[in-house]
């Protein structure tokens, strides 16, 4: 059966899925090649998705490979947060309100993610897809974003010549040559970096109005699929307690949380409860047959701290101009954690993530030794 793998969005949050692969590669034998037949990854997870097909050949490798940008990362690499940068920045913004034909064609942000650019096209070999595709080590690799035009979730996907291009309601798959542009695309989340231009149209961030996460990769082939998650427990106790008004920081925080999380899990609940309905079908009617519908075998890993929290005592490590942004929308305060998670683009913070995905999987050993059979 062919295994796929879905990596979500989630900002800074997506180092806690190189723990998740740094754990299934030291299950496997030293020297595999990689297990999933289908990868597919969105926002932060296109990163990974794409880092990993390039080194498909080594499995544990590639793991490394992606392993190395996020332990070496800060912030500076991802955007410009120098104090002079941040007020280019809201001057432009400012401009807009005021004069539009100011910054007319241009894509505006509070943060310019040029840095990331520079990152992904020095960290990446994409010309290696191919590669790994002809030596039969990969069948698809892909990468969602959302078209701004037509307000489509569109997956490009680089994959065997078989696989072709699909039409869905407010879901469309495009054959493509992935390179830079399709992961800023993909990361693009909206309102802290800006829009990127593929082709004639503008792209951001895939988690937006991607419904059915588990899709894509469905359509490239995939029968049975690992999801890697980012929501982490919630800690947080019922309180009668009179409450504050929000801040900022937690408004945009739950706006980012139902875009890059709440429609995997929905979309894992869906399949869950298809996979429970064909299992009663089958017992109460053995004679069924469904040609169209068939169970969808799932290893679901989900991050197990709240990481919240965990962002929140990392504030400090952040550049004291961007800080003073993220405290003056509410960060830091409680419930103020949440946005911060999503952009803290720090070393220790994705260190102490890579590390609880690690032990998170090897708390689940016996459940993906069974999955991939080892």
């Amino acid at each position: 059966m062919k295994t796929g793998l879905v990596l979500s969005g989630g900002g800074a949050r997506g180092a806690y899925q190189v723990g998740v692969l740094k754990a299934i590669a030291d299950l496997h034998p030293k020297h595999s090649s990689n297990p999933f037949n289908v990868i597919t990854g969105t926002s932060a997870g296109a990163i990974n998705a794409v880092g990993l097909a390039a080194s498909a050949n080594n499995f544990r490798l590639g793991v490394k490979k992606v392993e190395k940008i996020w332990t070496t990362l800060n912030i500076q690499r991802v955007a410009k947060v120098r104090g002079r940068d941040l007020a280019l920045q809201a001057l432009k913004l400012g401009c807009s309100f005021v004069h539009p034909r100011c910054t007319q064609g241009q894509s505006l942000a509070l943060l310019d993610s040029s840095p990331l650019r520079t990152l992904l096209s020095t960290s990446i070999r994409f010309e290696n897809i191919q590669q790994r595709i002809a030596a039969g080590q990969l069948d698809a690799v892909s990468v969602t974003a959302t078209s701004y035009a037509s307000g489509n979730s569109v997956t490009f996907f680089e994959g065997l010549p078989e696989l072709k291009w699909w039409h869905r309601a407010k879901r469309v798959g495009i054959p493509a040559r992935l390179s830079t542009e399709h992961l800023l695309a993909s990361s693009a989340i909206p309102s802290i970096f800006p829009a990127e231009k593929i082709g004639r149209q503008y792209f951001g961030d895939g988690s937006l109005r991607q419904l059915a996460p588990l899709s894509s990769a469905i359509r490239l082939g995939a029968e049975r699929i690992v999801v890697v998650g980012v929501r982490g427990k919630n800690t947080t106790q019922l309180s009668l307690r009179r409450d504050n008004p929000p801040s900022m920081a937690q408004t945009m925080g739950h706006i980012f949380s139902s875009a890059f999380i709440d429609s995997l899990e929905s979309d894992v609940n869906n399949v869950t409860q298809v996979n429970e309905m064909l299992g009663i079908l089958a017992n109460e009617a053995p004679d069924f047959s469904s040609r169209t519908v068939k169970p969808l075998d799932l290893l679901v890993i989900r991050p197990s701290i709240d990481l919240d929290d965990l962002a929140a005592q990392h504030l400090h490590d952040l550049p004291w101009a961007f800080r003073r942004v993220l405290r003056g929308l509410g960060a830091g305060r409680a419930g103020g954690g949440n946005i911060a998670s999503y952009v803290m683009f720090e070393a220790a913070f994705c260190r102490e993530l890579i590390q609880q995905g690690y032990r998170d999987t090897l708390a689940e050993e016996d459940t993906v030794r069974n999955f991939f059979n080892l």
